[in-house]
């Protein structure tokens, strides 16, 4: 099977994963009424037009980065268990967020993004000091779990010492698209230029693989080229937590799916991570709306199900 018919089966798949979860919900709409709603663009439709649209879209690209990020991360540490959740920059996004609504709940919405990304950033750095002078993948993803752990203990002991605004933190930390609408969507277009910008980066990450000494010989800039690509995924993230929360295992599963898929080239690699982490983010969703309605399971959970027994199926694997 070519890689064009290959690209083109994993795009069907996300398109037909995105009318379902137009579809599917508390209530069930069938395609047709779907499409007659989506071209009237009814303000008084809440079902389709003012919910599972502008939803499914924020989950269809925020799922997407996280794809992107997980396949960078690893890129960059040539390692496969590595992902942004697992470094420690999912954690701090979500630790910043939480020291805003919490301590200073008073803060803008619209300064959330920012806020999420400076603690990411703040994640990443800490990461990137403990390893300026001598990388090691290992070493690398050893401190992100150990970063990552007291980000998500010091998250924890807020949560506990507010019992008074845990609610509204607790609605932007479980992981879910809930509650997200129209409103939420216009920050997660600055996604869209990330995405299109981490393409440029495929060639030297492929060069990179080749290892670090024929790399540089072929003009690629290393430290140029990590500290560029962890950053894009750093941002990535955070604007993704700071809209659905810390949703985890999209970012490391959705690569090692695509790298099956497509092989390890990042020009090929890098589009197939961003459908696979929308497919996965778009179904978690939608699963979550369908199973207990009108209760609903934060996609967050659900990636987390399916994640941790694949982590653990690597480690395995990586013996």
């Amino acid at each position: 099977m070519t890689s064009a018919v290959k690209l083109g089966l994993v795009s069907v798949m996300l398109a037909a994963v995105f009318v379902m979860a137009l579809m599917l919900g508390e209530h069930t709409v069938n395609l047709a009424s779907v499409m007659h709603l989506l071209i009237q663009h009814d303000a008084q439709d809440f079902v389709v037009w003012n919910h599972r649209f502008p939803r499914s879209m924020i989950a269809l690209v925020t799922g997407a980065a996280m794809g992107v990020s997980g396949a960078l991360v690893q890129g960059i540490i040539r390692n496969p268990l590595a992902s942004p959740d697992i470094l420690g920059v999912t954690q701090g996004a979500g630790l910043a967020l939480s020291i805003a609504l919490l301590i200073f709940p008073s803060t803008s919405p619209a300064l959330l993004p920012l806020v999420a990304g400076i603690g990411g950033f703040c994640g990443a750095a800490l990461l990137m000091a403990y390893n300026i002078d001598e990388f090691s993948p290992v070493r690398f993803a050893l401190t992100g779990i150990a970063i990552s752990v007291t980000f998500s203990g010091i998250t924890e002991f807020l949560l506990l010492t507010h019992p008074t605004e845990v609610n509204t933190a607790l609605l932007s930390l479980t992981g879910s698209l809930w509650a997200r609408g129209w409103q939420q969507l216009w920050p997660v277009i600055s996604l869209l230029p990330m995405l299109c910008a981490s393409m440029l980066l495929a060639k030297p990450l492929d060069l990179m693989a080749l290892g670090d000494q024929s790399a540089a010989s072929l003009g690629v800039r290393m430290k140029c080229l990590r500290w560029g690509a962890l950053g894009l995924a750093v941002l990535m993230v955070s604007v993704s937590v700071s809209i659905v929360g810390p949703i985890t295992f999209v970012g490391l599963v959705s690569p090692h799916i695509a790298r099956r898929i497509m092989g390890g080239r990042h020009l090929q690699l890098l589009p197939v991570a961003a459908m696979v982490g929308a497919v996965i983010l778009l179904a978690s969703d939608m699963l979550g709306r369908s199973l207990m309605p009108p209760s609903e399971i934060p996609a967050g959970v659900l990636t987390a199900i399916v994640g941790a027994p694949y982590f653990l199926w690597l480690l395995h694997k990586a013996k």
